[in-house]
């Protein structure tokens, strides 16, 4: 789990996540931008000019349901890779009652996270909760496979809960996003599969001595 002398600045380095667990991670997001961008394009006629970015509004409309299959999945080995690390324990709960110290950086003053925090586990939550929904109403709509299966309330309701699951998912990436620019060296995890010492230490210490104590077992 370590890799003594890889980091560019003479740290040791940390595998925060593998090849498959990166490449899985970035399908999906790649999905999930492909997806909002034409959902966009559909939701509103000002956002319809974003159609050309898939070859027109006939090609997106096309595209959109298999990419969301695409995301669907991809998640799906995601979530069942990652779901067990995302259980809220003891200190998850300590730590929200202190999201004070958190907005203000005074992590000396947190419960020690594991290899994720409570904001994460919870956000993980919410993209579970959301993609179960987009699944399943986006099924119902899909007009050249099963829309014609279903009652047209039914299907007005599947619009409805399918651009409210698609708004909760685009506001939660977003702050996933913002949450990773603010930690610094969290993108770098994902893009290179690896942390410094010091970083997961200062972030993530229950974690950090997890892989130390397990790094030091005999083989």
């Amino acid at each position: 789990m370590i890799l003594p002398g890889a980091s560019l600045e003479g740290e040791d380095l940390i595998v925060r996540y593998t090849p498959n667990d990166r490449s899985n991670h970035w399908i999906t997001a790649i999905s999930f931008v492909l997806l909002a961008l034409s959902g966009l394009a559909m939701f509103h006629p000002a956002m319809f000019w974003l159609s050309a970015l898939f070859g027109g509004g006939q090609w997106m409309r096309i595209l959109h349901p298999f990419i969301g299959l695409v995301m669907f999945v991809s998640f799906g080995l995601l979530a069942l890779r990652f779901w067990h690390h995302n259980l809220m324990d003891r200190e998850d709960w300590q730590w929200l009652r202190q999201i004070d110290d958190v907005l203000n950086n005074r992590e000396e003053n947190l419960p020690e996270i594991g290899r994720y925090n409570a904001g994460q586990k919870m956000l993980f939550v919410a993209l579970v909760g959301c993609m179960i929904l987009l699944i399943l109403s986006g099924i119902v709509i899909w007009r050249r496979y099963f829309s014609f299966y279903f009652p047209i309330e039914i299907i007005r309701l599947a619009a409805l809960v399918h651009a409210v699951a698609a708004f909760v998912l685009i506001m939660s990436i977003i702050v996933h996003i913002y949450a990773a620019l603010w930690i610094k060296g969290s993108i770098g995890a994902m893009v290179r599969g690896t942390v410094t010492l010091g970083w997961a230490r200062k972030h993530h210490p229950r974690w950090f001595r997890e892989v130390i104590r397990a790094d030091r077992r005999p083989r």
